[in-house]
This record gives structure tokens, C-alpha cells and sequence, in this order.
């Protein structure tokens, strides 16, 4: 029987096609991040703020795939654990923000969510439409990514849903009740980073 691995990972060092797509998947997500958290900023909505939390995750996975190339094992941890604490921070901002939008009744602008989360659409989709052909042939990271940014879509819908509801209704619920499910799944979803990252390291000083 041979030694051989029978589903090596592929080597993404040597891969350029692969770099570049994850290069351009992180540039991406990193700058509707920017783009979504200073619209969450002017109009205060808790949805927006939650969604940009997941870009600036899903770019931060995609970084993590480039810089722990040449890596070691704990150094490529300690990092992980670092993302994680980071994707936290405007987690912190989004409950913040909820509990001011709830306290004081106000209603984000319906038409800026709704067209942010549609642009939000748009970047997910051509993030999973990059990755795509890299899901089964990239190593788990690359799949990781590529299902996030795929499952990211459902939120997005959900969020022009709220813009909608909200411009109909005028009540600030519809964007209250969106981002704090999409910010718990963000919480989660660090948690899980941390954990892993955690674990990873002490695998290494064993």
C-alpha cells in the first residue's frame, strides 16, 4: 500500500492562480467592509454593522491563508488567535449600537441599507464565484472561504429584507432583529477561530 497521502492538500505556495484568487477575494472583503462599517456609522444600522463584522472575518481568513505560508505551526495560531480577538472588536460595536438604536427608537434609512446590502450581495457572490473552482481542489481554508462567502449571501438577502421592511414600516425592528442574528452568528464564528487557533498551538508546544 502506498504512503502517499490519498487527498494531499495542494501546496498553495506554489499555486499562483490560487494566490491571486485569495489575494483578490481578501482585497475585496476588506474594502466593502470599510465601505459597509462607515455606512453603518452614518445611518446607525445595527444590520450594516453586523455584515461588515463578516467581511472584515472573511477577509481576515483569506490574509491568514497568504501570511501563514512560510509560517510555523504556533506562529500561524498565535495569528489565528490574534484574527479573532480583532473580528471582536466591532462585534462590540454592533451590540452597542443596538442598544442605542433600541433605547432611542431611531430608524436607519431604509434606501442606504437596502442598496448597501444589495452591493453586499454583489460582493459575496463574486467572492464565491472566485473560489469556486479552487472549493474541492484548494486545501479546507480555501473551502472555508468559499462556504462563507457562499452563506454569506442569505444574509445579504436578509438584509435588503430589512431595508425593505424598514422603509415600509418605519420601525427600527426589522434592522434590530437582522443584525443581532447575523451578529451572533459573527460571535460564534470567532469563537470558533479562537478555539481552533487554541488548539493548533498547543498541538505545537507538544
Amino acid at each position: 500500500m502506498s504512503d502517499v497521502p490519498q487527498n494531499p492538500e495542494p501546496d498553495i505556495a506554489t499555486n499562483s492562480a490560487l494566490r491571486l484568487t485569495v489575494r483578490n477575494v481578501a482585497v475585496l472583503n476588506l474594502t466593502y467592509f470599510g465601505i459597509e462599517f462607515a455606512v453603518a456609522l452614518a445611518i446607525g444600522s445595527v444590520a450594516l454593522f453586523a455584515d461588515s463584522v463578516d467581511f472584515l472575518e472573511d477577509g481576515a481568513i483569506n490574509l491568514l491563508i497568504l501570511a501563514g505560508l512560510g509560517f510555523s505551526v504556533a506562529r500561524r495560531a498565535k495569528l489565528g488567535m490574534l484574527l479573532a480577538v480583532i473580528i471582536l472588536v466591532p462585534g462590540v460595536a454592533t451590540l452597542w449600537t443596538a442598544w442605542q438604536n433600541f433605547s432611542s427608537g431611531l430608524v436607519p434609512g431604509a434606501v442606504a441599507i437596502t442598496v448597501t446590502g444589495a452591493g453586499a450581495l454583489i460582493v459575496n457572490s463574486i467572492c464565491a464565484w472566485l473560489l469556486a473552482p479552487f472549493r474541492a481542489a484548494g486545501g479546507s481554508l480555501t473551502k472555508a472561504a468559499f462556504l462563507s462567502a457562499r452563506n454569506d449571501v442569505a444574509a445579504n438577502v436578509a438584509i435588503i429584507a430589512a431595508g425593505l421592511l424598514t422603509g415600509v414600516t418605519q420601525s427600527h425592528w426589522p434592522d434590530l432583529i437582522v443584525g443581532l442574528g447575523i451578529a451572533a452568528l459573527n460571535a460564534g464564528a470567532a469563537h470558533e477561530v479562537y478555539e481552533a487557533a487554541r488548539e493548533e498551538h498547543a498541538q505545537s508546544r507538544a
